[in-house]
């Protein structure tokens, strides 16, 4: 993540719920869950983005995220998060799929736990990630939200499929 002094926050009503989208100048930083709203919040055109896509994405016009992301993690994190990014809308993969990609299959806890550490709901979809067999497991949001997304994308989508 860039040393910016500059932080903007925007909050954005969602059918799931308040999200807080954070960004610095150049990236989004973090979208999250939120029950507190700011009385005051500095936006700024990247998070007047990032709330446009999101609105998009519920209203089921957009598949595909384009922001420029930035959230802050350790390296074994950020392969995670990147992995995360590349299950297609509809679709859902398990841990141990995750960890297999990563070339490291004893990894799976460390998957989890770095999925359960991400900070860009949504975007980075975290939501994607199921059990081994079958099952809904731990997101950070709820697992009703997760089970909310994931119908979500398969309406929009006509099917989850599993990669």
């Amino acid at each position: 993540m860039n040393n910016q002094s500059e932080i903007y926050f925007e909050y954005l009503t969602t059918p799931i719920g308040q999200l807080e989208i954070c960004a610095n100048e150049s990236a989004i930083t973090s979208i999250y869950f939120s029950n507190v709203q700011q009385q005051y919040a500095q936006t700024s055109e990247l998070t007047h983005e990032a709330a446009a896509q999101l609105t998009a994405y519920f209203n089921g016009n957009l598949t595909e995220f384009q922001l420029p992301l930035g959230s802050a993690g350790t390296e074994f994190q950020q392969q995670v998060w990147q992995a995360l990014c590349h299950i297609p809308f509809g679709s859902t993969c398990s841990y141990a799929d995750i960890a297999n990609q990563l070339q490291n299959p004893k990894a799976v806890r460390a998957v989890g736990a770095a999925n359960g550490k991400n900070p860009i709901s949504i975007v980075v979809p975290c939501h994607r990630v199921i059990g081994k067999n079958g099952t809904l497991t731990g997101y950070a949001g709820g697992l009703d939200r997760k089970s909310w997304l994931l119908a979500l994308e398969q309406k929009v989508n006509g099917t989850i499929s599993k990669r």
